[in-house]
């Protein structure tokens, strides 16, 4: 077909003129267009984080040997000192293993059968199972290794076992400590972490808990009752003289309990930054000020302030402001350490005495009493200008979280203890404790 010049010319014209405007309109539809978003950077190891979080775990290892060791070995007769040092250094070696095994998993990892994430964790972190030196806990937010966070919440779980110790204090077999401990870090102390602080029920409803009121102090308090219980009293309970036997030993293990406690609760925010540092002040606040207030109560209704006294007041704030230490103004915690003093030493030394239980060097009076106190003050005194989440604190929250730990703790502690009956038995004859647990169980004596 011959089409005349002209009409070519127009067409060619026109088709450029065409393509022009189509050039110009994708040129301002791109310039309308939102740009797209940035990629999200990766987390990158926060290393001021990281150093804090180092020395945070040593700090509370710190906590059990040599302090709770020495704190428990001071106050018992000078023929038990052994086995109460060697109960803290076994369950530390015990609890390491565990947990390293498969108690971080089952506390701090997502359960994968339907309905159990609430109250267990899992199985993919059994033997540390997928962690390497750049895996990060909390990427974006803490990013610290997660090797150091699992250090971290190992020497939580080891403690928490320990304090047991102390309430069945000079009569219990080694063997059957050995197996109950096992047990009861997988039943009992895994399961109620993994509540509060892996995502369990207790955090969905909103129960606060800063660094260890509840998993920890009430946990250890109240399985400590039960052994007192289900074991019975010491031969001559009563009638003999079981006064301590090296208060300074005492001292010294109170004194590193104080200064390792930064670790536990400052060290509880995972961070180096204002909240750890206000966690740090609430601690030395409420402690000083228990340590006072049980003080000057003995002093007024026992006549005389003692050593024993000021020490045990001191452990009483550090464990009440436990769990509201990061949660409450300095103000708060004075309150807090004032009533955890004058509280704990009723319950440890009228209460118990007028019951007529022997819980030995206090564990329930002072660990669970206190920490009860403690979470309940946690829910009245959390200032959301200090943690936001205090904004939506309450003392029926706390409540909730109390009853649940305490009936999980003390039904699953007196069924372990049983089946540990069955199997080795809980207490040394009459002959061996009377002697000491020193020579009769370890064959070792302090010259």
């Amino acid at each position: 077909m011959n089409i005349p010049s002209t009409l070519k010319t127009t067409g060619r014209a026109a088709a450029s003129l065409a393509l022009v405007a189509l050039s110009t309109a994708a040129a301002f539809a791109q310039e309308a267009a939102p740009a797209a978003a940035p990629a999200a950077p990766t987390p990158v190891l926060d290393t001021g984080n990281t150093a804090w979080m180092l020395t945070s775990t040593a700090l509370v290892l710190m906590m059990t040997i040599p302090g709770l060791a020495l704190f428990y070995g001071g106050m018992v007769r000078k023929k038990n000192v052994l086995a109460t040092i060697m109960q803290s250094f076994a369950i530390t070696c015990l609890v390491t293993v565990l947990w390293f095994m498969f108690g971080y998993s089952l506390a701090f990892t997502t359960n994968d059968s339907a309905g159990l994430n609430s109250y267990v964790g899992g199985l993919s972190r059994f033997f540390h199972h997928g962690i390497t030196v750049s895996t990060l806990w909390l990427p974006g937010v803490a990013n610290i290794p997660e090797f150091v966070f699992s250090m971290f919440q190992m020497t939580f779980a080891i403690i928490t076992p320990a304090l047991i110790a102390g309430a069945f204090a000079e009569r219990m077999k080694f063997s059957a400590l050995l197996i109950f401990m096992g047990l009861w870090l997988v039943f009992v102390y895994a399961p109620i972490a993994h509540w509060v602080w892996g995502g369990g029920f207790l955090a969905t409803a909103g129960v606060l808990d800063f660094a260890g009121g509840t998993v920890v102090h009430i946990n250890a308090g109240v399985a400590g009752l039960v052994c007192a219980l289900v074991l019975g009293k010491r031969e001559g309970y009563g009638t003999t003289n079981m006064a301590p036997h090296n208060l300074v030993y005492s001292v010294i293990g109170a004194s590193l309990l104080w200064v390792g406690w930064f670790g536990f609760n400052a060290g509880s925010e995972l961070a180096a930054d204002g909240l750890a540092g206000a966690a740090m002040m609430n601690t030395q606040v409420a402690t000083a000020a228990a340590a006072l207030a049980w003080m000057f109560a003995e002093w007024i209704v026992a006549k005389k302030p003692s050593v024993l006294g000021i020490i045990s007041g001191a452990v009483a704030g550090l464990v009440a402001v436990t769990p509201a230490s990061g949660f409450v103004n300095p103000t708060g915690a004075f309150i807090i350490g004032i009533i955890a003093g004058v509280v704990c030493y009723i319950s440890a030394v009228k209460i118990k005495h007028a019951l007529g239980y022997d819980d030995s060097l206090d564990a329930f009076g002072v660990h669970g009493v206190g920490g009860i106190v403690g979470a309940l003050l946690t829910g009245a005194l959390a200032d959301p200008t200090i943690n936001a989440l205090g904004k939506d604190a309450s003392v029926g929250k706390q409540i909730y979280g109390i009853v649940f730990t305490i009936l999980w703790t003390a039904i699953a502690t007196f069924v372990i203890l049983y089946i540990v009956k069955a199997l080795v038995g809980l207490r040394p004859s009459t002959q061996e404790e009377v002697e000491g647990l020193d020579v009769t169980l370890h064959g070792e004596v302090v010259p």
